[in-house]
């Protein structure tokens, strides 16, 4: 489980298993790492109106399984998941934590995975949404890499 330092009772948080959250964010890494699938040319990108960057056909395994993963999350956990992404924007703090989950449950122009990896800098979002609960990913990250 990831680490969670001392954090003020009274304070609400995140009830998400912070390891779920820690893979979405090592997936997204992956995600954001990616090479979008197109082989490299002569061209120059600015005269191509930078159309292989916005081609999603590289995105296809990593983006489906955390798609999936993010899809078979239940309603709760994907309202906490968008929550952490604002609040590590820096939309909401944490004492605003409920009316960041209240909101993130009214979201609803469209599918939560769709929403979350249509965000920029998703991981680094949810990295410092964490933070913000006094929790963090190392634990997560060394039992990955044994």
């Amino acid at each position: 489980m990831a680490e969670r330092k001392d954090i003020d009772p009274d304070t609400a948080g995140p009830e998400i298993n912070p390891d779920k959250v820690c893979f979405v964010i090592a997936k997204a890494r992956e995600l954001e790492a990616e090479d979008e699938g197109v082989d490299a040319d002569a061209s120059n990108p600015t005269d191509d109106e930078f159309l292989s960057i916005l081609s999603e056909r590289g995105y296809g395994p990593t983006r489906r399984e955390l798609a999936a993963y993010i899809n078979a999350l239940d309603d709760d956990e994907k309202a906490e998941l968008v929550a952490l992404a604002w609040t590590g924007r820096g939309d909401y703090s944490a004492p605003e934590w409920r009316v960041a989950v209240a909101e993130a449950r009214g979201r609803r122009e469209m599918e939560t995975s769709a929403y979350l990896l249509g965000i920029p800098l998703l991981s680094d979002y949810l990295e410092d949404g964490l933070a913000e609960f006094d929790l963090s990913c190392n634990d997560f990250n060394s039992r990955e890499l044994r």
